[in-house]
C-alpha cells in the first residue's frame, strides 16, 4: 500500500477491531496489555500480509478475524506456559475508576461471561463477533462460513437464551 494516509486508516480499523475482539476473548480484567499486545501484533502481521492479499470474495475483516483469532490462540497458549510479568509500581496517583466502579464492572463482566459460557461454541463466538468487535452480519458469516440468515438466527436464538438465563439467575438473587 502505496498511500499512507490510506494505510494509516486501515490499520487504524484493524487495530480497533482486533483490540475488541482481544479484549472479549482474553475475557479477564488485567489482561489489556495482553490485549494491546495481540492488536499491536494483528497489525504488523496486516501490514506484512498485505504486499501477498488476493481479494477471494471475503470481506477483509474476514482476513483481520482469522489472523487476530490466530495470535490471541498464541497468547492463550503461552499464558498456560508459564508466570505473567508483574505491572510496575505507578509513578502518581491513579486517575482510572473507582475500585467500586471497577468491582461493579468486574461482576458485571463475570455474569456475562459465566452466561456466555453456558452457550454452544457457536452462538458464542457469533455474538462475540457481531456485539464485541462489531462486525456486520455478512462478514460475521463468511469468517464463520455460515449464511447471513443462519447468522441471525443463531444470534437471536443466543440472545434470547442468554436473557432467560439472566432472568433465570436474576430470580435466585435476594436483594
Amino acid at each position: 500500500m502505496r498511500d499512507p494516509h490510506t494505510r494509516d486508516v486501515l490499520l487504524a480499523r484493524v487495530r480497533d477491531m482486533a483490540l475488541r475482539y482481544s479484549r472479549v476473548r482474553l475475557g479477564r480484567f488485567g489482561a489489556e496489555d495482553t490485549a494491546q499486545d495481540v492488536a499491536q501484533e494483528v497489525c504488523m502481521a496486516v501490514v506484512t500480509a498485505l504486499a501477498t492479499y488476493e481479494e477471494r470474495g471475503l470481506p477483509f475483516e474476514a482476513f483481520v478475524y482469522t489472523i487476530t483469532s490466530r495470535k490471541l490462540a498464541d497468547v492463550q497458549r503461552a499464558a498456560m506456559r508459564g508466570p505473567a510479568p508483574v505491572a510496575e509500581v505507578p509513578d502518581g496517583p491513579d486517575e482510572g475508576p473507582s475500585p467500586e466502579s471497577l468491582a461493579v464492572m468486574r461482576d458485571d463482566a463475570a455474569t456475562a461471561m459465566t452466561l456466555m459460557q453456558r452457550l454452544p461454541a457457536q452462538q458464542r463466538e457469533i455474538l462475540t463477533l457481531r456485539v464485541a468487535v462489531g462486525m456486520s452480519t455478512d462478514e460475521t458469516a463468511a469468517a464463520l462460513g455460515m449464511s447471513a440468515g443462519a447468522v441471525r438466527v443463531a444470534q437471536h436464538r443466543a440472545l434470547t437464551k442468554l436473557r432467560a438465563m439472566l432472568a433465570q439467575a436474576g430470580a435466585g438473587d435476594v436483594a
